[in-house]
């Protein structure tokens, strides 16, 4: 760890906001700053103290709000939770505020897992879940097998779902400019809730910045889960992952591994999944 450098340094000049990043991005120009890609730190605190702004400019994007639109209309407009979910609108900004976009293109194993029964033994979100622990908490959260459109029909959840579209949406912004920024805020908000080795290999973004920020070769997911878990709990202290300082320095040391691997996440980016709750949206 790199505990001795002196970060606050790069934290003292302004920089532009990922909106700007953001509107290069979406429109073909340049996306973001120099500064960002050569300073990931400077980057990481900007980030954050521009968040909640930035996340209300993207909301008013014409692409963003038109996908949102289309998406509280077909909701409206719907019968069934599997006649919804073979509009690709609807599964984009579903998945996408989940998560879960890495899963856009697998259409028909996507539908039948938001469809199926997590309380059912060998359920296919049972199935899946044991490799990628995302989906169980994602299904759980609508619940269509139990209770149709009624969960995601309330106006609660689609206002939580439209904030989490524009939130990825900014998200991704930041990793067009600088690689594993959006992982690092996501690492950082969850960190605490971190209970176990497993939780950590079960979570793409979570797996990605542990692994990257300790040095271990990604050929490691390749071995077994136990060989995997030893390769991580003989590094890291999970209750170390309460300090916020130590949180911190490990999510700093991340973002320079990557910055200098020049490496995306291998999962997808994750650049989509940085809205996603540890347990999924809460609506």
């Amino acid at each position: 760890m790199s505990g001795s450098v002196d970060y606050t340094q790069l934290f003292s000049s302004p920089y532009s906001t990922a909106a700007d990043g953001l509107l290069n991005v979406m429109y073909g120009g340049a996306p973001g700053s120099a500064l960002g890609a050569a300073n990931p730190l400077l980057a990481l605190r900007t980030a954050q103290l521009n968040q909640t702004k930035d996340i209300a400019v993207t909301a008013k994007l014409p692409q963003v709000a038109r996908d949102v639109a289309a998406f509280k209309t077909a909701v409206a407009a719907a019968k069934t939770p599997a006649a919804l979910l073979k509009n690709p609108i609807v599964m984009k900004v579903l998945l996408t505020a989940n998560g879960m976009a890495d899963q856009i293109d697998y259409t028909a194993l996507t539908q039948r897992a938001l469809l199926s029964n997590t309380k059912t033994t060998g359920s296919l979100v049972s199935q899946l879940n044991t490799s990628d622990a995302r989906w169980k908490p994602f299904v759980q959260t609508y619940d269509f097998a139990n209770k149709g459109l009624s969960i995601l029909q309330k106006p609660t959840t689609l206002a939580t779902l439209a904030s989490a579209y524009a939130e990825v949406t900014w998200r991704q912004s930041l990793d067009a400019t600088t690689p594993g920024l959006s992982s690092a805020l996501t690492f950082r908000a969850q960190a605490a809730t971190v209970k176990s080795v497993d939780q950590i290999l079960g979570d793409p973004v979570l797996r990605d910045v542990v692994t990257t920020a300790l040095n271990i070769p990604r050929e490691i997911a390749f071995q077994s889960i136990t060989a995997q878990e030893k390769a991580i709990s003989t590094r890291l202290d999970l209750t170390k992952l309460k300090n916020s300082h130590f949180v911190d320095t490990l999510t700093q040391e991340y973002l320079l591994n990557k910055a200098s691997s020049g490496t995306t996440n291998t999962s997808q980016s994750s650049l989509e999944q940085l809205s996603a709750r540890a347990y999924g949206l809460v609506v």
